[in-house]
């Protein structure tokens, strides 16, 4: 399905409050029919449904979605094992999302600092 070599080199989650179930596909190397059955089997992920039944996923279901995968892609859990796996974490798992959040943030913010400084030599 996936090549290994491509399971470290995602995309960074841009700075926006909702994503939407293309823009979160693309993040997250998963297609939308996957994300769709995985709603289904985890209950921690649930986008918020708007007009016409449409899915907007937050930023912490973008990184629940990268940890589904890892767990999934990279070391090889059921689809029932990794349901446990998250339902086990609990608060822990929250205080890993949150961790990521923020490392996410440093890298983006980073980014951007060398984007500024890059365009002020100029």
């Amino acid at each position: 399905m996936l090549e290994p070599s491509h399971n470290n080199e995602l995309p960074p989650i841009p700075a926006k409050r909702y994503f939407t179930i293309g823009e979160v596909s693309e993040l997250c190397d998963v297609k939308p029919h996957v994300l769709r059955y995985w709603e289904q089997e985890f209950p921690q992920l649930s986008p918020v449904k708007r007009r016409g039944n449409r899915r907007y996923y937050q930023r912490q279901d973008v990184i629940l979605v990268r940890e589904i995968r890892a767990l999934l892609y990279q070391e090889g859990y059921t689809i029932g094992g990794a349901r446990q796996r998250l339902t086990e974490e609990g608060d822990s798992n929250a205080v890993a999302m949150d961790q990521a959040l923020i490392k996410n943030m440093i890298t983006e913010l980073k980014e951007l600092a060398d984007l500024l400084d890059a365009n002020s030599l100029l």
